[in-house]
């Protein structure tokens, strides 16, 4: 910027104008123009005033719907226990588990000595003579931001590692407290990731970030309380892999990571030789993963080295290669392995079956010594009452185990820890959230729907209303919906969109919102198939998918068309932004968080957080191929696509810190679209300046921005009261 360019003035009653400066780049044989890429330079006061002139306007119109933001925080409020602990698990001798106060914005995190034979102790019993190893409040305080990323006590319980961010940007700084004090050491490091102890508990091995990329790609050893120079342990110099260091269920062996996108290698070492070279289980091989624990002198393996959907392998702590693994479990063909817990004496297998998540419980007898022996038979498979679910595994710390902990939940269950029995196979609840304010799980409903794409695959969308808010017309023998309807979207990196409980969620509910979520392609409801289907330069099935599930639901009546709200953040804010430019008239209203819309000039500059590693995901525009099948789709450069008349209402959010998008892609996207559209639907722009890419860190300040939102969305459905 030169001294000499005007800094506009804050007009908050009409939408900023940004000053255009064509940037040219030429690729290809093609050229970009982007206009706003001064926009980038976080340092320049112009572009802070121009983000302060967003905020401005944004507050400007939203200020009439004070009343309503107020009223729905009050009632997303009032279904949350504010005074609340956790479940208690057991970890090595102790019990722990997370405290929230009323008025308290964060955590705390408790824990009390364990008595032998109490396995499930009431919290009433706990909070006798707990211990407060964490307050994350006392870390806020003075702060506006702080996040708390990895933790991990030290195997004789006296030392804690966590590391926190304070600025929203995913920097993490490592700290050391010595817990029979409740102080903090000298011990500290910067950029840091993953942790983890040796068996010595004076050994602490982390990652490390690059500085300007963010990618993990150092490994250190740190003696507590040495004040010399930690030593490097392994570096990882292919920028399309990150580092982290892990350990086996068992406390046997420490885990090294390498992975990408779509490839794997792990080394170890054990936990009690802190010092010992780490040892290669098997050497990467492109486009193939595995995931390893250990029992017994054996390493168990997931992998899908012959199957996209992984099978479970075995092989020998001193000859782990590929040439020595045996087969577990066969992958099969509908049904990915997400994930295994292993333990002494059983082994539960996570996966998916028609998309929802399943949990079955094999028994590990005669898995000693001799591979002949080690197929898995036998299961006993969990069984969850609703049509569309969540389920995972909970805090599992003790290898030794008898019971095995998950979470269970669905769109009208609230979150729920089982501990089941391995012997008798019953399930104990332990404790169900509680929901205040008059919550009744019988006045709600959820669906799972199957929707054809335009391709003739079967996309399945999950569904909750309140019941007595559904209503319908009858026109021609046809089922017509005059409620409005909200979508939600994900559709990448393989992330299987969860459908959990949110309290939050109730506020739209109770005033008739029919809510549907579509669990698209580039998503990994249907394993890695499903993944593949959607990226790349397959990516418009994402896309396409979307558009489909949003047309189904209004042409079979759960909702009202020209009633229709989407949302989507992050990688859901390119499918937002992608989509509105396909079908503006499709959508009354938009909800755009951190959206990744900005994607030719973000994924041409390697020097941003992220890029290269992203290749697999997007694909790398330097290559013509996907460079031009990139551009198809990119919202950014779409933008003159659009129809101007047809520009649905948006709420386009984000950060000053993040990390991921960085914030001026979603600024750009605005600045563009505000000289492109012609009607007058809202477009807002609004970005949190002292926040990262998952907005306010507070549970408080977080529940205001969800009350912004939702305010926004209700308003221009014409449905504020409930």
């Amino acid at each position: 910027m030169t001294t000499d360019t005007p800094i506009p003035t804050v007009d908050s009653a009409e939408p900023p104008v940004a000053r255009r400066q064509p940037t040219v780049t030429e690729i290809h044989g093609q050229t970009l123009h982007d206009d706003y890429a001064w926009m980038r330079d976080k340092a320049s006061p112009e572009v802070l005033a121009h983000l302060a002139s967003e905020n401005a306007y944004t507050a400007s119109v939203m200020a009439p719907t004070q009343g309503l933001q107020t009223a729905l925080y009050d009632e997303m409020l009032s279904h949350i226990k504010e005074t609340d602990e956790s479940t208690p698990y057991p970890s090595f001798g102790w019990f722990y588990w997370v405290r929230t106060r009323t008025g308290s914005q964060y955590p705390m995190y408790c824990r009390r000595a364990a008595v032998a034979g109490t396995s499930n102790p009431s919290v009433e019993d706990l909070n006798a003579h707990d211990e407060v190893i964490l307050d994350v409040n006392l870390l806020a305080e003075g702060q506006a931001y702080m996040a708390v990323g990895s933790m991990a006590v030290s195997p004789d319980g006296c030392l804690l590692a966590y590391t926190t961010d304070n600025t929203g940007f995913r920097q993490y700084t490592l700290h050391l407290r010595d817990l029979t004090t409740g102080l903090d050491l000298l011990d500290t490091a910067p950029r840091v990731g993953s942790i983890a102890w040796a068996a010595d508990s004076a050994t602490l091995f982390y990652t490390t970030e690059d500085e300007v990329t963010k990618r993990h790609d150092k490994l250190f050893r740190h003696t507590v309380l040495s004040t010399g120079p930690d030593t490097l342990i392994h570096e990882e110099t292919d920028e399309r892999f990150n580092l982290g260091i892990g350990q086996t269920r068992d406390r046997k062996y420490l885990l090294i990571e390498a992975g990408s996108h779509t490839t794997s290698e792990y080394r170890f070492f054990p936990a009690a030789d802190p010092f010992a070279t780490p040892v290669l289980i098997a050497p990467r091989v492109d486009d193939q993963e595995y995931y390893p624990d250990h029992r017994d002198g054996f390493f168990y393996i997931r992998t899908n080295d012959t199957t996209r959907n992984f099978r479970l392998v075995v092989a020998p702590v001193d000859a782990p290669g590929r040439e020595q693994w045996r087969q577990v479990f066969e992958g099969r063909a509908d049904i990915p392995l997400e994930d295994f817990d292993l333990f002494q004496n059983f082994c539960v297998l996570s996966e998916r079956k028609a998309g929802l998540p399943t949990l079955a419980v094999y028994p590990l007898a005669g898995h000693e010594t001799t591979p002949g022996n080690f197929s898995l038979i036998g299961s006993r498979q969990i069984e969850f009452p609703d049509p569309t679910y969540s389920a995972m595994p909970d805090a599992n710390r003790e290898f030794r185990a008898t019971h095995f902990r998950y979470n269970y939940q669905s769109l009208v269950a609230p979150p729920s820890i089982f501990s089941y029995e391995v012997v008798t196979g019953v399930s104990t609840l332990l404790k169900q959230q509680e929901v205040p304010g008059g919550f009744d799980t019988q006045n709600y409903g959820s669906e799972r729907l199957w929707v054809r794409a335009s391709d003739g695959v079967m996309i399945p969308v999950s569904i909750v209303y309140r019941k007595n808010r559904l209503h319908f017309r009858q026109a021609s023998d046809q089922a017509v919906a005059t409620s409005p309807l909200y979508v939600y979207g994900y559709g990448s990196y393989g992330y299987a969109l969860p459908v959990g409980f949110n309290p939050a969620r109730l506020a739209l509910l109770d005033r008739g919102v029919i809510m549907a979520y579509a669990h698209i392609r580039g998503g990994g409801e249907l394993g890695d198939r499903w993944h593949d289907d959607g990226k790349m330069r397959t990516k418009l099935n994402t896309f396409t998918d979307f558009i489909m599930v949003v047309e189904t639901l209004t042409r079979e009546g759960y909702g009202a068309p020209g009633r229709v709200a989407i949302e989507g953040g992050s990688a859901g804010g390119l499918l937002m932004g992608a989509v509105v430019n396909m079908r503006p008239d499709l959508f009354r209203v938009v909800l755009s968080h951190v959206p990744f819309v900005d994607v030719m000039n973000t994924m041409l500059d390697a020097s941003l957080p992220l890029t290269i590693a992203e290749y697999e995901e997007w694909g790398n525009p330097n290559e013509p191929g996907d460079f031009e099948y990139m551009h198809r789709y990119s919202p950014y450069e779409n933008l003159d696509l659009i129809d101007p008349a047809k520009v649905p209402a948006m709420l386009v959010k984000t950060s000053l810190n993040d990390s991921q998008v960085m914030y001026w892609e979603p600024a750009k996207y605005v600045a563009k679209l505000r000289t492109i559209k012609q009607n007058d639907t809202k477009l807002l722009f609004h970005i949190n300046m002292e926040a990262g890419h998952g907005g306010a860190s507070g549970r408080y300040d977080y529940l205001k921005e969800i009350a912004f939102d939702y305010a926004f969305l209700l308003t221009q459905l014409g449905r504020t009261d409930r």
